[in-house]
């Protein structure tokens, strides 16, 4: 096996259990890996620190180990078993009314580079690393074994997430496919709510499963209320405002693909069509134009406006600026959920965007929780930047 070496005095961040060796801790690479190789990384006296995936660039290896399990060849059916694990403790598996999850969240559950959503027996794979693309057969034959005869299909979902590289052949597909499935698409449950899922064609892997819970705080408070829906993609969480009895929600997107999806979900869900309006257009410019006071509950959940340090300081503007016109335009005494997913802006520096736009609208905000990811989108203690979804619940007179 390829040997990394490091420079002496930069083994500190390993030795603490962090999942990433980067480029410039390394004094040596004994052979010549390609990337996606598993190589073992050492101290400086030749002490064996850990197994990971080598990749080119600033993070030089994603450590899958420190231990040699990483190397036997049951790893991948123990690493998603362990993960799993963790789903069922959490009330997510088997569930009577939520079966949709996410299995894999990358460093949260010791696998760097790897995402797997579970939508009632279908796995979307999606590979965030050359490593982690290389072994979607073994990862693909390991779900087989942890699921067993439950499993429907496995799809993976690479081609806008794996690094382009020379030789790999980026096209999604199925992986496996059980012989009584055909389908690229079906209905979930989420709360008892039904969502349409289309891994082949939607956003991501078809859903976005990090807002679960923050659905069901919007729906505790959504009664009687007129609700704006902002960035909604499939409506997620206009449907658990509809359920618990909002008097009306307008959903905003600029996709046309993901209008149609709402469209559908309201549908599925037997609401009356009356109480709810999809709105294909972009949604800043929906918000400039809306009338004051005409919305007592908005959720502003946009894409990421930050996908490296470099789009930082724009992206707090951005944020800034949005919140400032959602605080400006709801009705007194309404509600704000509002949201950041980037993983560069802390929550920190999020709250202080949100403050500036409070303090530039001067209205009186009041922060009622503090938002978060849930259990299945975990966190590595160890590796706190995997801490990406942040969000406050505003009341505002």
């Amino acid at each position: 096996m390829i040997k990394v070496i490091l420079r002496k005095g930069r083994d500190e961040s390993l030795r603490r259990f962090h999942p990433w060796v980067f480029s410039g801790a390394i004094a040596e690479v004994q052979g010549n890996p390609l990337e996606g190789d598993l190589v073992s990384v050492h101290a400086s006296d030749g002490t064996v620190l850990a197994y990971g995936h080598y990749q080119i660039g600033s993070i030089a290896v994603r450590i899958l180990s420190f231990d040699d399990s990483a190397v036997r060849p049951d790893f991948w059916e123990n690493s998603l078993a362990r993960a799993l694990q963790v789903r069922v403790a959490c009330g997510l598996h088997n569930g009577s009314d939520t079966n949709c999850y996410r299995l894999v969240h990358g460093e949260g559950d010791n696998l760097p580079g790897l995402i797997i959503d579970y939508y009632d027996g279908v796995c979307v794979m999606q590979a965030h690393s050359v490593g982690m693309f290389r072994a979607k057969k073994n990862i693909s034959d390991a779900l087989q074994k942890v699921y067993g005869s439950s499993l429907k299909a496995v799809y993976d979902k690479s081609s806008g997430t794996a690094p382009f590289k020379a030789g790999l052949e980026l096209i999604d597909g199925y992986m496996y496919r059980r012989e009584d499935f055909n389908d690229d698409e079906q209905v979930v449950l989420e709360n008892g709510h039904k969502f349409m899922v289309n891994w082949t064609e939607g956003q991501k892997t078809g859903f976005f499963l990090d807002q679960r819970e923050n659905r069901a705080l919007v729906g505790s408070v959504a009664k009687d209320r007129n609700v704006l829906n902002l960035f909604c993609y499939t409506g997620g969480f206009s449907i658990y405002a509809l359920a618990a009895g909002a008097k009306h929600v307008d959903s905003v997107d600029s996709s046309k693909k993901a209008m149609m999806m709402v469209d559908r979900n309201v549908s599925i869900n037997g609401f009356d069509e009356s109480l709810h309006t999809s709105l294909c257009c972009d949604a800043i410019d929906y918000l400039k134009e809306v009338p004051e006071g005409k919305y007592d509950l908005m959720i502003v959940d946009p894409p990421a406006f930050a996908k490296h340090r470099g789009a930082l300081k724009n992206a707090l503007r951005a944020y800034q600026r949005l919140n400032a016109a959602a605080i400006s335009k709801v009705a007194h005494g309404g509600f704000v959920f509002t949201y950041s997913c980037s993983q560069v802006v802390d929550k920190e520096a999020f709250a202080l965007a949100v403050f500036s736009a409070a303090a530039q609208v001067g209205r009186s905000v009041r922060i009622l929780d503090r938002l978060n990811q849930p259990c299945d989108h975990s966190v590595n203690i160890y590796h706190p930047e995997g801490e990406y979804l942040k969000g406050l619940l505003l009341y505002v007179e």
